[in-house]
C-alpha cells in the first residue's frame, strides 16, 4: 500500500494538480478586497507570508462579506451562519476572523427586544405585509409615497421625521407598518413594531419585576420606533406621563424617526389624552404628549373601505 504522504507528493506534482492550484492562486491574488489587504500590509507582508496564507485567502474570497452573497439569515452560505469574514494579520500571518453580520446583528437585537418586550408580538399578516400587495391601490396612495419616499430617503444617525398613518378601522394602517419595516429589513435598518394597548398593560405589570426601566430604556432607543394603534388604550395619568412622555420626549430631542397609526387625527387623538380613566381633564398634560408626537412625525390620512 503507497504512503500518505508519498501519495500526496505525487497529487500535487501532477500537470492537472499544478494547473488548478495556479488558477485558485490567480483568482485569490487578483480579488480586490485581497489586493487591498496586502496593499494595506505591504511593510509587514513577505512573498513566503502571502503564499503560506493562500488558503486562508482563497477561504475569505469564496463567502459573503456585509450579506452581499445571501439572501436572508437564514439563507447565509458562510461557514458559520450570521458570521462574516475579515481578513487579519496575527504574528505575521494571514488568518480570517469572522464577526457577526449587519443581518445576524439584526436578528440578534430583535430577539433581544422580544424577550424584553411581549408587546412587540403583532399578526403575522403585518410582519409579512410587503408593497407590492400595495402596489395597485389607489385609495392610500398618498401615505404609500410617502412611506416610500422614508425608506428611500432615510439614513441612520441622520434626524429624520416619521409618519403619523391616521383613518378609519380597518383601512390598512397597521398593514402599511409591517410593509415600511419588511422594506427597511432589506436594507439592513432594524426597527420595531410595538402594539401601544398591549404595551402600557405590559408596563403596568413590570413594575412588580423590576423590568420597567429597561423596557423604557430600550422604546427610547430603538433607531425606528413604530407605535401601532396610539389612541385605542384607556389612558391613565401614569402611562400618558411616565411612559409616552419620557418615550417621546427622548426621541425627539434625539431626532429619532418614529411612527403612529390611530384611528384619530391629531385634534381628536389630544382629546383622547386630555381625559384619563376617572374623568380627570388634564389639557395640559395632553397638550404635551401632542406637541412631541407633532415634532416627530407628518400626519397622512390612510383612506379606503373596510378591508378586514
Amino acid at each position: 500500500m503507497e504512503k500518505i504522504n508519498r501519495t500526496l507528493k505525487r497529487i500535487a506534482s501532477s500537470e492537472n494538480f499544478q494547473k488548478r492550484y495556479e488558477k485558485m492562486r490567480q483568482e485569490t491574488l487578483s480579488h480586490p478586497d485581497v489586493k487591498s489587504f496586502i496593499r494595506e500590509h505591504q511593510n509587514e507582508l513577505t512573498k513566503d507570508t502571502i503564499e503560506k496564507g493562500l488558503n486562508k485567502l482563497y477561504e475569505y474570497i469564496n463567502q459573503s462579506k456585509e450579506c452581499n452573497k445571501c439572501e436572508s439569515l437564514d439563507g447565509c452560505i458562510n461557514m458559520m451562519k450570521g458570521y462574516h469574514p475579515e481578513l487579519v494579520l496575527t504574528r505575521n500571518s494571514i488568518d480570517v476572523r469572522y464577526e457577526r453580520c449587519p443581518r445576524k446583528m439584526m436578528d440578534d437585537e430583535k430577539r433581544k427586544n422580544e424577550r424584553l418586550i411581549k408587546s412587540l408580538y403583532v399578526p403575522k399578516d403585518i410582519l409579512n405585509a410587503t408593497f407590492e400587495d400595495l402596489k395597485h391601490d389607489d385609495t392610500r396612495i398618498d401615505a404609500i409615497q410617502k412611506s416610500l419616499s422614508f425608506i428611500l430617503n432615510y439614513e441612520q444617525g441622520k434626524p429624520a421625521k416619521g409618519l403619523y398613518l391616521y383613518g378609519e378601522f380597518g383601512v390598512g394602517k397597521s398593514y402599511l407598518l409591517g410593509a415600511i419595516a419588511n422594506k427597511l429589513a432589506k436594507k439592513q435598518i432594524t426597527s420595531m413594531i410595538v402594539y401601544v394597548p398591549e404595551l402600557l398593560r405590559e408596563m403596568k405589570s413590570s413594575i412588580a419585576d423590576s423590568s420597567l426601566n429597561e423596557k423604557i430604556e430600550a422604546l427610547k432607543k430603538e433607531p425606528i420606533l413604530m407605535l401601532d394603534d396610539i389612541g385605542a388604550e384607556a389612558v391613565s395619568s401614569w402611562t400618558r406621563d411616565e411612559v409616552l412622555g419620557p418615550i417621546l420626549q427622548f426621541r425627539m430631542l434625539e431626532s429619532l424617526p418614529t411612527f403612529f397609526t390611530s384611528n384619530f387625527d391629531f385634534k381628536g387623538l389630544e382629546h383622547h389624552l386630555t381625559y384619563s380613566q376617572r374623568g380627570e381633564e388634564e389639557k395640559m398634560k395632553a397638550r404635551r404628549i401632542m406637541e412631541r408626537i407633532r415634532t416627530l412625525c407628518e400626519p397622512v390620512l390612510v383612506d379606503g373601505p373596510n378591508r378586514r
